[in-house]
This record gives C-alpha cells, structure tokens and sequence, in this order.
C-alpha cells in the first residue's frame, strides 16, 4: 500500500495582500477591444505612446476592420474636421508606428472619420481648470514647527522633504482654521 495522499484539485489561488488593479480589469478591457477588432489592447491603452502626443491630441483610434481576404487590416481613426488635413498627411507615419505596436504588419490602410467626439447638443468648448493662485509662504513660526518636527533625520534630504512636508500641513490646518473661525 502506497501512503501517498491524493492530489488536491488545483484552483486558481488569490494573492494575498494588495493586487494589482490591471488583473481585475484585463479580460473586460480585452474583450472590450476585440469587439472593436482590437486583438492587441495595448493599442488603446498606450495610444499616446504609440503615435505621440501630437497625434493622440488630435485622433482617437475607433475600431480595426478585417478584409474578407484577411490580408491587412483598415484601421478608423475619430478626427475631428479641423485636424483632418494635418492627421490626413501623417497616415503613413500612424500606420508605421501601429504596426510597430503590432509587430508585423497588421495596418494596411488608415482611414480617418470626421466628426466630434461628443454628440451635436453637447458644446464643443473645452474648459480648462481656473489658473491657481500662488501660494503663500508659510508664517515663521509654521516653518519652525517644521523644522522641529523633522529634526532626527540624519539624512539631509529626507530632512528637506520632511519639512517641507510638515509645513504643508501645518500650514493647511492653520488655513482650516482661520476658514471655522471667520465662519
């Protein structure tokens, strides 16, 4: 008689601790993708990468179409009407970098579409956030508390960063404050 113990059926094992958020996402992220025709994701996920910040301001990748064929493939693009021209003379330069992405050539053809990103009743103004106002510097006796509170550290630039930190917050509690206090 063999005293070995049955195999236990293997399961698919959690981590223990923190996981990374990408492993939760990256089936619905790929199954996303691949109804647009999307076989590599990284496509969309690092579009900026992919073609440059210039490109990727400018056109959105929409979806990838197969020839019946199946010798290359048409990738759509999302222009907006005024950069159309510009995105227009570098399809060549896109289609290279994609098929980089790919590594072969996936991308024969690039074709752009010409509409807004958002439907006709939404505007088209684009808001920017409200230029902040520079800080002022923290009172004397804020930086001295910051000063105190970082004063075991032997290393001299965690010590400025500790500082810097603690007057922040002093700072910041101070400002909360003064804000109850007026209130």
């Amino acid at each position: 008689m063999s005293s070995e113990k049955p195999a236990a059926p293997k399961t698919a094992r959690r981590m223990r601790g923190f996981e990374p958020v990408s492993g939760f996402l990256r089936e619905r992220i790929r199954a996303a993708g691949e109804s647009r025709g999307f076989a590599v994701s990284r496509l969309l996920t690092h579009w900026a990468e992919v073609v440059g910040p210039e490109i990727a301001a400018q056109a959105r990748p929409v979806k990838i179409g197969y020839a019946r064929d199946g010798l290359g493939a048409t990738l759509t693009l999302l222009v907006e009407g005024t950069s159309a021209p510009m995105i227009d003379m570098s399809r060549e330069k896109i289609r290279a970098r994609v098929n980089a992405c790919y590594g072969y050539n996936a991308i024969s053809r690039v074709t752009l579409t010409q509409t807004a990103a958002t439907g006709f009743s939404e505007g088209r103004a684009v808001f920017a956030p409200a230029p902040k106002a520079p800080k002022p510097p923290p009172s004397p006796e804020t930086c001295a508390q910051a000063r105190a509170s970082a004063e075991g550290c032997a290393d001299a630039a965690l010590r400025a960063a500790l500082e810097e930190l603690a007057a922040n917050v002093l700072s910041r509690a101070a400002d909360a404050g003064a804000r109850r206090k007026a209130e």
